[in-house]
């Protein structure tokens, strides 16, 4: 079935979604860079929110990111020389490894969350609060309950 209106086919709408996305990640990134994180890339931000507060094994780490422990473990290694991860013993079982965000990591996921805010804001400014406001309650009202998925980058690699 063809678009209800030609001058918005339907294959338009994820490709704005994904630029609005696009956008607001490379303004992020180019902030963070400014803040002193110019390693940092997209995909790291991924990893730092599923490693989590308490920690996670390479295994649980590639779950939770929905690729390979393999895969997992090559972002761990970038991330560690990079100075944002660091590998530990599980303090309640010597036989699991840990990963854990060092004070650059949290750093970097902290300055990651004042940064958003403030990009939000920019939109509200240039949008209207109102209508920023309302794009999100709409998005919320069709995407999946599930919304802070950590698996994208496995989706978006098949």
């Amino acid at each position: 079935m063809a678009s209800a209106d030609p001058a918005r086919p339907g294959f338009a709408l994820p490709l704005l979604l994904l630029a609005g996305f696009r956008t607001l990640i490379d303004d992020l990134h180019a902030e963070l860079a400014r803040q002193g994180h110019p390693e940092l890339r997209p995909l790291h931000g991924f990893v730092l929110q599923a490693v989590g507060p308490d920690g996670t094994t390479a295994t649980e780490l590639g779950q939770r990111l929905g690729v390979s422990k393999q895969a997992a473990g090559k972002t761990v290694d970038r991330l560690v020389a990079l100075g944002y991860l660091e590998r530990g013993d599980d303090p309640h079982d010597a036989r699991r490894k840990l990963v854990r965000a060092t004070a650059r990591g949290r750093d970097g996921l902290a300055r990651s969350a004042v940064v958003l805010d403030a990009l939000r804001n920019r939109w509200a400014t240039t949008l209207g609060a109102e209508r920023v406001t309302a794009m999100e309650d709409d998005l919320l009202a069709v995407a999946a309950t599930d919304i802070f998925r950590l698996d994208v980058p496995g989706w978006f690699g098949g």
